[in-house]
C-alpha cells in the first residue's frame, strides 16, 4: 500500500527530489548486483551490504537488516532477487517501528495543554540550527499558532543575528540581549514574555560548542532550570539540529549531545542532492530518539514533517 495520498505534491515532490541521489545510488548499485541472480543466496546478500553502508545507514543497522532478509530469506524457502525492493522495504518500516522513532505525523501540531509549548533547540553550529528555528517560526505560525524565539546562543553575535533576521522574516518576535549576554537569562526572559503574550509555541536557541561536554551539560541544565521557575515542566522538546551530509559523524554528535542533556527529537537537515538518505535510517535505528523533521532544501516551506510511510515510499518508490 502507498501513502501519497496523505500529502501535498509539493510536499511529496520535495521529498522525492532530496531523495534521488540516494535512490539512484541504492537501487543502480542493487540492480547491477543482481544481474543474472536469481535468488537472494549469500553473494547477493554481501553485496545488498556494502549498498547499505555507502548509503550510510551504518554498520550496526546494516547488520540488522541484512539478518532480518536471511531470516526471511530461510523462512520463505525461496526468495528472488526480484523480492528484494519488497523485503527491503517492508524489513526497513518495521525496524523503524519497533523502534517507535517515528510518528505518523503528516503536519506540524502542537500538543494540547502545554501553552506556551517551549522547544529548546541544541546542536553544534553550521548544521543549520538557526535556520531550521526560522523554518520551524514559519510552519508553525502558518498554522495559525503565537510563535516567539528567544536567541540564547550569545557566544556568537552571528548567531543573535540571523536568528533576528528570521524573526523578520517570519513576523515573529524574539527576545535577545545581545552577544555576551547570559544565555539562561535570555532563556528566563524569553519564558516570561511568552506566558504574558499568550505564546502558543516559544524557541529557545542554545550554543553549538562540543568542546567541552561538562560546561554544555552545565549550560542546558541551568537554562533548563531557570525556564522552570516559570514553567515547571519547560522545556516541553529538546530539538537536536543534526546535518543529514556528515553520515555516521552526525550520528557520533548526536551521542556527545545525548550524554549532555536529555535529547527528545530530531532535526535532520539537509536531506537533499548532497545527502545520503539511508543516514535516517541509521540514526532512527541507533540513537532511538524521534527524527520529527527533516529540511529537504532551502525554502521557508522545505522543512517538513518526518513521517515513516512518505519516507519509505520516497525512498523506494511507489509500491504497486
Amino acid at each position: 500500500m502507498a501513502f501519497f495520498g496523505l500529502f501535498s505534491k509539493d510536499k511529496k515532490e520535495s521529498l522525492d527530489q532530496g531523495l534521488t541521489k540516494t535512490k539512484q545510488g541504492v537501487f543502480s548499485k542493487l540492480a547491477s548486483a543482481i544481474v543474472g541472480k536469481s535468488k537472494v543466496d549469500e553473494d547477493v546478500l554481501d553485496n545488498l551490504e556494502e549498498i547499505l553502508l555507502s548509503a550510510d545507514v551504518g554498520v550496526e543497522t546494516t547488520i540488522k537488516i541484512i539478518r532480518r532478509i536471511e531470516e526471511r530469506a530461510a523462512r520463505d524457502k525461496f526468495v528472488t532477487t526480484a523480492d528484494l525492493n519488497r523485503l527491503l522495504r517492508e524489513e526497513i518500516s518495521a525496524l523503524m517501528e519497533e523502534n517507535r522513532t517515528v510518528g505518523n505525523d503528516t503536519e506540524y501540531t502542537v500538543p494540547e495543554g502545554k501553552k506556551p509549548y517551549v522547544i529548546m533547540v541544541v546542536g553544534v553550529n553550521g548544521v543549520g540550527k538557526t535556520t531550521t528555528i526560522g523554518k520551524l517560526s514559519y510552519q508553525f505560525s502558518k498554522i495559525g499558532k503565537k510563535v516567539m524565539l528567544g536567541a540564547a546562543d550569545t557566544f556568537r553575535a552571528a548567531a543573535v543575528d540571523q536568528l533576528k533576521i528570521w524573526s523578520q522574516r517570519t513576523n515573529v518576535p524574539i527576545v535577545d540581549q545581545g552577544m555576551g549576554a547570559d544565555p539562561a537569562s535570555v532563556a528566563f526572559e524569553a519564558v516570561t514574555q511568552a506566558v504574558a503574550a499568550d505564546v502558543d509555541v516559544c524557541i529557545i536557541d542554545t550554543a553549538g560548542r562540543l568542546h567541552n561536554k561538562i560546561n554544555l551539560m552545565n549550560e542546558l541544565s541551568k537554562i533548563k532550570r531557570v525556564m522552570q521557575k516559570v514553567i515547571p515542566d519547560a522545556p516541553h522538546e529538546v530539538l537536536l539540529v543534526l546535518d543529514a551530509s556528515t553520515g555516521q559523524n552526525a550520528v557520533e554528535q548526536a551521542k556527545q549531545f545525548m550524554a549532555a542533556t536529555d535529547i527528545t527529537a530530531i532535526a535532520l537537515t539537509k536531506l537533499d542532492g548532497t545527502a545520503k538518505g539511508g543516514v535516517v535510517i541509521g540514526i532512527s535505528d541507533q540513537l532511538k530518539i524521534p527524527v520529527k523533521y527533516i529540511g529537504v532544501g532551502e525554502k521557508m516551506e522545505d522543512l517538513q514533517v518526518f513521517n515513516k510511510y512518505e519516507f519509505v515510499d520516497s525512498l523506494f518508490g511507489e509500491e504497486k
